[in-house]
């Protein structure tokens, strides 16, 4: 069953939605607004036209891999956009993460700050290397669980991958990320506990997101709420579900 998409904030110039995990904000140079409409696609009919949302009124600011689900922007119009996307490289806007990730990373906050470039071995991967782009993400562990951690994070940077490869360089791939972690849930005892960390995608949740004042709108925060499948691993290894909304 799919999981629809919903509208956090609707404002004048900026829209913030969150997105399920599926839904892919791929662009391809021939089709520049095909990933809108896909976004656009997974929410209600009614919501879309009750916040005057349609693919050529709408801008896509930044993206999320097609697993990751939380929260994303968009403008209205091309200055806003503008705004946004200087604000983003300017590294003016605050983005917060949440990862379930294998084991338990100590110290249990820190910085990373391995450079990232492309696996050679693996086009579809990033990997960490000399002579890489430089990236940096700070990571607090916020609660410890048999087998993981919930983790959340900070990057400062927005390389591809960043999170997933710093988290799985540093020995705590996010659960369900089977492209820089493999199939880990094996180990895992419990039956049911088994199949909640079995996602089929990674468990990585863009969940607050900090934009401060610009010419396009006032500061502003928005916050994901937690989706049903992580929210149900957490329920089930007695982590508390952080609030959202």
């Amino acid at each position: 069953m799919n999981v629809p998409a919903s509208v956090l904030f609707a404002g004048d110039r900026i829209v913030a939605i969150d997105k399920p995990a599926g839904v892919s904000l791929a662009t391809r140079r021939k089709e520049p607004g095909a990933a809108v409409q896909r976004l656009l696609a997974a929410l209600p009919e009614a919501v879309c036209a009750e916040h005057g949302l349609t693919p050529d009124a709408l801008h896509l600011v930044h993206r999320l891999d097609v697993g990751t689900s939380g929260v994303v922007l968009l403008a209205r119009d091309h200055a806003a956009h503008r705004e946004i996307v200087r604000a983003l490289a300017e590294r003016r806007v605050e983005k917060t993460y949440l990862a379930l990730a294998w084991g338990h990373p100590r110290p249990s906050e820190g910085e990373w700050t391995s450079p990232l470039g492309p696996d050679r071995r693996d086009r579809r991967r990033m990997a960490v290397t000399q002579g890489g782009r430089t990236a940096v993400t700070d990571y607090v562990v916020e609660s410890r669980a048999p087998y993981v951690s919930l983790v959340r994070l900070a990057p400062t940077t927005g390389r591809t991958h960043q999170l997933r490869v710093h988290l799985a360089h540093a020995g705590h791939p996010i659960v369900g990320d089977d492209l820089y972690g493999g199939p880990r849930h094996r180990a895992v005892r419990d039956p049911e506990l088994r199949r909640l960390l079995d996602p089929g995608r990674p468990f990585l949740h863009a969940w607050r997101l900090h934009l401060p004042e610009t010419g396009a709108c006032p500061e502003l925060i928005v916050t994901a709420p937690i989706p049903a499948d992580l929210a149900a691993a957490l329920l089930a290894l007695g982590v508390p579900v952080p609030a959202g909304g």
